[in-house]
């Protein structure tokens, strides 16, 4: 795993809106995981929670979800006051997510130009940000983000362990009789 910046008492506070998302996905039988964005200010821009089950979306990822509906806000905010911002360049914003994120939401934060993300559990299959890839701090792309992981991290990846162990199926030589 890659190094990271030392995280701040702010983004435990997040972690727990983030955790909150994602056991919200239980209700629709999608992987928990959730999001925020957060706002220069602190304040949540977006939500999201894993949606791909509950929508039949393999793009309705937690992070996905919480950058449109950031984007959003910041557009409905600028043409409140007068302006006609694109909503689609969320800098100066932090994404909070429970897990750490894969290739195609590491691609959308950075494209969506996130300069922060904040994440718990580490992905050691499909992370993108230093585990399997570390696309937020490519340096041939054109922006890099900082990244603060292990936030809540036993929290976030006890949430995820408890969500799989009551999917799996044990072998047949392990289940009950007919």
């Amino acid at each position: 795993m890659s190094a990271t910046e030392p995280y701040h008492a702010d983004h435990l506070a997040w972690m727990g809106l983030a955790l909150d998302e994602a056991r919200l996905a239980l209700k629709t039988d999608d992987v928990p995981i959730g999001a925020v964005v957060l706002g220069p200010d602190g304040g949540v821009l977006g939500s999201g929670r894993n949606e791909r089950e509950a929508h039949g979306d393999p793009t309705a990822h937690a992070e996905v979800v919480a950058i449109r509906q950031a984007a959003v806000s910041l557009r409905e905010r600028a043409q409140a006051a007068g302006g006609s911002g694109d909503g689609w360049r969320l800098e100066d914003c932090t994404l909070v997510v429970t897990l750490e994120p894969c290739a195609m939401c590491a691609g959308a934060i950075v494209l969506a130009r996130i300069p922060r993300v904040v994440f718990g559990a580490w992905d050691e299959k499909a992370g993108a940000a230093g585990s399997v890839f570390d696309i937020l701090r490519e340096r041939r792309l054109n922006h890099w983000v900082e990244v603060y992981a292990g936030v809540r991290e036993e929290e976030c990846a006890a949430l995820l362990r408890e969500f799989f162990s009551s999917h799996r199926v044990p072998p047949p030589e392990h289940r009950p009789p007919a």
